[in-house]
């Protein structure tokens, strides 16, 4: 499973840069355009922020805990409907952006928490976090399923039978190639270097293979409640992002230029730079070698 080492990679690194180009409170996950592609890159993401905000009930008192928060869209959006939320992250970055925003998060490894740490809640959401839960060494070993599910039984005991869960995550698609074929070195137009970059953006870290292993992974102690694919609306998402990355912002260019020893001594770093070249997730979307689900499950 990806560590703090591994996560701080990804996130910590871009941190500033993402916020200076999408907002402080920028969402990094796919929006809800539902087929209406005119929509503002943020009229998507409220319109996803309200979607799981009443499909887990939020309203005036609710408790909330967002796993793998992010910069904090979401707690940010149901401050807005009186919730008392709580987000935790394992990107340093991350946790003091939100924190400088006034928003209750810690550095925390949500697959840890008990409810001595925090209590319980009325509703929790994982919103792009799933996709950092197993990692390539255990997939191999054959140990994913035992990660997921191990995942919602600690999650049961944080909430209240009828309490609801929300997870958003990338997951393997009906066209992914064997693992054996994933190499940096195959040609770049390939199914197999797209993988392999994504691979070297997100370290540790392996996909579920479908929404159905995340589901039946659930099943013993969650009932599921709505199962939409998002994977079109994350096309849209990433060309959004992507011209928001390039727009020019004196200080956001000086931090792009800041990254060049790293670029020059790190070779891992130089893999996660090619991103920015090319989107591997949006070629991995469009050519459905991988999916993206959103999942609303209630505890049973």
């Amino acid at each position: 499973m990806a560590d703090q080492k591994d996560l701080d990679f990804t996130y910590t690194t871009i941190d500033k840069i993402f916020r200076l180009s999408v907002g402080e409170t920028g969402d990094y996950s796919g929006a809800l355009y539902n087929g209406d592609f005119r929509l503002s890159l943020e009229e998507a993401q409220r319109q996803k922020h309200a979607f799981i905000a009443d499909s887990l009930r939020v309203g005036p008192g609710s408790k909330v805990l967002d796993m793998a928060c992010g910069w904090g869209p979401f707690l940010t959006y149901i401050k807005g409907r009186g919730a008392e939320g709580r987000g935790v992250t394992l990107s340093k970055g991350q946790a003091a952006a939100c924190q400088q925003n006034g928003l209750r998060v810690e550095v925390m490894d949500c697959r840890q928490i008990r409810p001595e740490h925090y209590g319980t809640f009325d509703a929790i959401t994982c919103i792009g976090g799933m996709e950092h839960f197993c990692s390539v060494e255990e997939w191999k070993a054959g140990r994913q399923d035992e990660v997921y599910a191990r995942f919602f039984r600690n999650l049961a005991d944080l909430l209240p039978v009828g309490g609801r869960f929300y997870a958003q995550t990338m997951v393997f698609g009906r066209n992914m190639i064997p693992y054996e074929d994933i190499s940096l070195a195959a040609d770049k137009q390939s199914d197999a270097y797209a993988l392999a970059l994504m691979i070297a953006q997100f370290p540790g870290s392996w996909l579920p293979y479908g929404a159905e292993q995340v589901i039946r992974n659930a099943a013993p102690c969650f009932k599921l409640v709505s199962q939409s694919s998002g994977r079109l609306d994350y096309i849209e998402t990433i060309g959004q992002w992507r011209r928001r990355f390039r727009q020019f912002n004196p200080e956001k260019y000086a931090l792009y230029l800041s990254l060049i020893p790293r670029f020059l001594t790190h070779k891992s770093f130089r893999d996660l730079i090619a991103v920015f070249r090319v989107s591997p997730n949006r070629v991995c979307f469009e050519r459905e070698t991988m999916e993206h689900y959103r999942l609303v499950f209630e505890r049973v």
